[in-house]
């Protein structure tokens, strides 16, 4: 009986070693979804830098070469990809003050849509610096919200500042994109 119970527990005890040797060797795939502040900033940095590459493209290669940079930044900064994003840009007025597809997003950066026929193309505008100050910033997981103003300073040196509001989110692959982006000029008041 020993014999035979000796073979068993030999056995068992070798499956139980290899398995938990088979576990400890398994590494998990961590995801994780979670903005940092640090993301912001650089999600933050990368949009200023695009809209002064769009203008430059624009200012070196005309507007077929905007076009190309303004869709290419579309692509890898706003979550189009993800579903709707609400986009309100400073200087829209009417029925197509909202743009909620990526064409009319493309349309208010550099314009020529004639679905979009009062739009002149903001990113072409001269741009050569870039600065933003959030009022706040709130992190909750993997959305981010911002708010403050944006100033933008164009090769004239003239200087234009807007009161801008953003909310970012972490897309499957872990690639912060832009879901709100809402720009207006600062109220005036009347005097």
């Amino acid at each position: 009986m020993n014999a035979t119970f000796t073979p068993r527990r030999t056995w068992l005890a070798l499956a139980l070693s290899a398995l938990s040797a088979s576990a400890m060797a398994f590494t998990p795939t961590v995801v994780n979804t979670n903005i940092t502040e640090a993301d912001v900033k650089a999600a933050q940095d990368a949009w200023g830098k695009a809209l002064i590459q769009i203008s430059d493209d624009y200012a070196s290669g005309g507007l077929p070469k905007a076009k190309a940079t303004a869709n290419a930044v579309l692509d890898a900064a706003y979550g189009y990809n993800m579903g709707v994003v609400l986009f309100k840009p400073t200087l829209t007025h009417g029925q197509q003050t909202f743009r909620t597809t990526k064409a009319g997003a493309l349309a208010y950066f550099v314009g020529d849509d004639k679905a979009f026929a009062s739009d002149s193309g903001f990113a072409l505008k001269g741009w050569k610096k870039y600065e933003y100050r959030n009022a706040g910033v709130f992190i909750n997981g993997d959305i981010a919200l911002t708010q403050g103003h944006v100033i933008l300073t164009n090769k004239d040196g003239q200087v234009t500042t807007v009161d801008k509001t953003w909310a970012f989110k972490k897309d499957n692959k872990g690639q912060l994109r832009i879901v709100l982006h809402h720009s207006s000029l600062p109220f005036q008041p009347s005097k």
